[in-house]
């Protein structure tokens, strides 16, 4: 069934999807993975650093943990409310969103594509393909505050201002549209890579985001082969097209 409402506002919140036990089959693995990134980036972490990523490839984790987060994150409960939004998904990457070191560090409005692309590439990238942000909350968070239809409509004035940091404003000021989507344990929030969005830390923050797109040649070099199952992987997984 085609999801009307992600289509008019860029997002899509799912309450209470995953149960106790379907978490906590992967939050082991999160933790372990956690632990050792925070080891090897402390300096970045104590200086700005509120997420990593590479879960699937990670030289930190066993074969079978990698495999039981390929399971995860290409289960049916997942993939039915991805191919409501995107038909043929691709998997892309995960990532693990924490809160900063210093509680007072600010958050920040962006568009991922806007550091890669320019400024005109940013406004063609509206009209597609879609590339999907899947944020599983492992704690209760205050979740992400965006702005609803800015994964097909341009900034207004006072967003673009912001975002860029043009004419004194900091990207961390507030906007008049702004949305926040407030996320409890077990939750799924799907929204709009492309959309105007920031992340609000506090409480226990500890989400997974999973990363699909709509299959397009130019978003072919964000797949990194390290970050996908073994052929003999593949062939246990219910659901290996996401992966090829």
């Amino acid at each position: 069934m085609e999801n009307n409402f992600f289509a008019e506002n860029g997002y899509y919140h799912v309450k209470g999807l995953y149960t106790e036990s379907e978490l906590s089959k992967v939050r082991a693995i999160l933790n372990k993975f956690h632990h050792h990134w925070l080891q090897e980036n402390q300096s970045f972490y104590q200086s700005r650093g509120i997420n990593s990523s590479g879960l699937t490839g990670a030289a930190c984790l066993s074969v079978e943990e990698k495999f039981t987060l390929f399971e995860f994150v290409s289960a049916n409960t997942l993939l039915k409310q991805v191919k409501g939004i995107v038909a043929d998904p691709q998997f892309m990457n995960t990532q693990l969103f924490f809160n900063p070191y210093n509680p007072k560090q600010a958050n920040y409005w962006h568009r991922d594509m806007q550091y890669h692309l320019e400024l005109d590439a940013q406004k063609a990238a509206l009209s597609g393909p879609e590339v999907l942000h899947c944020r599983v909350a492992f704690e209760d968070e205050p979740g992400i505050e965006l702005i609803p239809s800015s994964h097909k409509n341009w900034d207004s004035d006072e967003e673009l201002a912001v975002r860029l940091e043009q004419q004194g404003a900091r990207n961390s000021d507030s906007l008049t549209r702004g949305k926040s989507v407030a996320l409890k344990k077990g939750d799924l929030l799907i929204f709009s890579a492309n959309m105007i969005h920031r992340g609000l830390y506090g409480m226990n923050r500890f989400a997974l985001d999973i990363l699909y797109f709509e299959r397009h040649p130019s978003l072919n070099e964000f797949v990194q082969t390290g970050f996908l199952p073994t052929a003999q992987q593949k062939q246990h997984l219910k659901n290996a097209m996401v992966f090829k």
